[in-house]
């Protein structure tokens, strides 16, 4: 049997309480006590407590009286998951129109081609203050394609968003880019001219 009466707890000072620890719990049948402290600095906030609660066992007897004194709890520290950065950076752009996608999909605005980013990448294009999300919906450009490019080209935008960037449809140009989502479609090539570039990983 565990009791607890007020006068017990009075002979401890805050600062000895505080002392001993910080958060520590012990809980028996019935019977929890709890020492808490508060780390703030001001005199206001500088208190210590003992709470003594009584479950519904009674083992606190009866005629025996609960001492409680609650403090504030401290919110947990919560630890974010840091997802690794997306690729992003700046490439040539070329243009391209195919009657069929690697994808099945029809063209349309959104369409774009990566030979390194899997089908069904969201990327950000940018070009000056405009700028367009497409959808990695097709395989190119074709390495001597990428390669005579510098910066390489690693992405082919539709002819209708070329159009959009520079008011015509065939073109080549200096874009930023930023992979905003990976697709979990299959990818034409894992190496090649620009390949770290757009993936961020150096070539095996």
């Amino acid at each position: 049997m565990f009791e607890f009466a007020k006068h017990s707890l009075d002979r401890f000072s805050t600062k000895t309480i505080a002392s001993v620890a910080t958060g520590v719990v012990v809980a028996g049948a019935g019977l929890s006590v709890a020492l808490t402290h508060s780390t703030d600095s001001s005199p206001a906030a500088r208190t210590s407590s003992v709470q003594v609660t009584q479950e519904d066992s009674g083992l606190l007897g009866p005629g025996s009286e609960g001492h409680a004194v609650k403090l504030p709890r401290q919110a947990p520290t919560e630890k974010a998951d840091k997802k690794a950065a997306l690729p992003g950076g700046v490439s040539t752009g070329t243009s391209f129109w195919d009657a069929e996608t690697a994808s099945g999909k029809p063209m349309s605005f959104h369409t774009v081609a990566s030979p390194y980013w899997p089908l069904g990448t969201k990327v950000k294009i940018t070009v000056g203050k405009k700028s367009a999300v497409g959808v990695v919906e097709d395989f190119g450009p074709a390495e001597w394609a990428v390669a005579q490019h510098n910066p390489p080209a690693i992405i082919d935008l539709s002819e209708e968003m070329m159009q959009y960037f520079t008011g015509t449809r065939s073109n080549s140009i200096p874009i930023k880019f930023q992979v905003l989502q990976l697709g979990d479609g299959p990818v034409y090539r894992h190496s090649g001219t620009g390949y770290d570039m757009a993936t961020g990983i150096s070539e095996k």
